[in-house]
């Protein structure tokens, strides 16, 4: 098949612009190489994402991230030590992202009639169409109160993530656990009422489920892997995705190599050592969709340059648009020209097709 539209459903692509100062407009290439000899952090002068790269593998919408995390006196996790620091920094974010769209090089979507006009547009010229994003905030911290999601929504934000790694202002995530508490309960209520996605990306198996009670609104997992594979409370269990599943979610698969394979070490393990390629992607799309009994409720959502480059990638991936070698590895599986394009982009542009009626 010729090279399919790639709906990548979680990119950190402003934390890259405006931390680690890449000039996203830049090859992947130029971009190593601006960076050779920089050590302050592992993946230096080996990102895999850019905006030329995108195009090369006609990933030609995305959902791109804010995030800024507060952290308390004492953490151990990186982030800012107010939640207004916070909220200034996703901004900063939120203006680059501006900036792109100003540059003719990326363009916002926040409804099914902006996305319905940019498909269209990407599918009669990719090369003169800038790259479609939508906004989701991954980690709900720089939020100050509900007025500020209000703000948020009036810029463009259109899906939200409660929590992040470790304990926040209104959810438990990653490597740790509790329940969500009185302002967790008040943010899936605003977010029900302004009609954003929850992306249940991060959450703890308390903060889970106890949001599966409370809330009755559009939820998807934006990049989330299988725990019955890699056992790590970053990853679902069978049940919290059949839930996905049964609320009619999609789960976008991660390309973070501890993420794909049992016993990573980080800053150990390479992904040679490992045998770590987009073959193990496939193995978290197949379980997904075994569960599901059907292509319907998978896709992908790298997280790539989320922190890590090529050292802890799948080994066949050089840049993002290696993407373009998963049809190949999906057919050998066994799946439809069909299910193959249901999950590289249908199934979530289907679901926000279903939630922005």
């Amino acid at each position: 098949m010729d090279a399919p539209l790639i709906f990548d459903a979680h990119l950190d692509l402003s934390m890259n612009a405006m931390e680690w100062n890449r000039d996203l407009r830049l090859s992947v290439e130029e971009i190593r190489e601006r960076e050779s000899g920089m050590s302050d952090k592992p993946d230096r002068a080996q990102g895999t994402v850019s905006l030329p790269a995108l195009r090369e593998g006609n990933v030609g919408i995305c959902v791109a991230t804010q995030i800024a995390r507060y952290v308390k006196k004492g953490s151990t996790l990186p982030g800012w030590y107010s939640p207004e620091q916070a909220w200034a920094q996703t901004q900063a974010q939120f203006e680059w992202y501006r900036t792109m769209e100003q540059c003719g090089e990326m363009v916002q979507i926040t409804n099914l009639k902006q996305l319905q006009a940019h498909l269209a547009n990407w599918d009669k010229d990719p090369g003169l169409t800038p790259i479609g994003y939508i906004l989701s905030l991954e980690g709900a911290d720089s939020i100050i109160n509900m007025d500020y999601l209000e703000k948020a929504y009036q810029n463009g934000l259109r899906a939200i993530g409660p929590a992040h790694y470790g304990p926040g202002t209104y959810a438990f995530g990653t490597d740790s656990d509790g329940p969500l508490g009185s302002k967790g309960r008040e943010l899936l209520k605003k977010i029900s009422e302004l009609g954003l996605i929850l992306d249940v990306t991060h959450l703890s198996d308390t903060c889970f489920w106890e949001a599966m009670d409370l809330y009755s609104g559009p939820l998807w997992a934006s990049h989330n892997n299988c725990r019955v594979l890699v056992n790590h409370n970053r990853q679902f269990s069978d049940e919290q995705i059949k839930e996905i599943i049964n609320r009619k979610g999609v789960i976008g698969v991660a390309m973070d190599a501890w993420m794909l394979t049992p016993n990573w070490q980080r800053g150990v393990s390479t992904p040679q050592s490992m045998n770590v390629g987009l073959q193990n992607v496939v193995d978290h799309i197949d379980h997904i969709c075994q569960l599901a009994g059907n292509a319907n409720h998978v896709g992908i959502g790298t997280d790539l340059d989320g922190a890590f480059g090529k050292e802890q990638s799948p080994k066949d991936l050089d840049s993002i648009a290696d993407l373009q070698k998963l049809p190949e590895l999906l057919g050998a599986r066994g799946y439809s020209t069909l299910e193959i394009q249901q999950i590289l982009n249908g199934n979530f542009l289907s679901f926000l097709e279903q939630t922005w009626v």
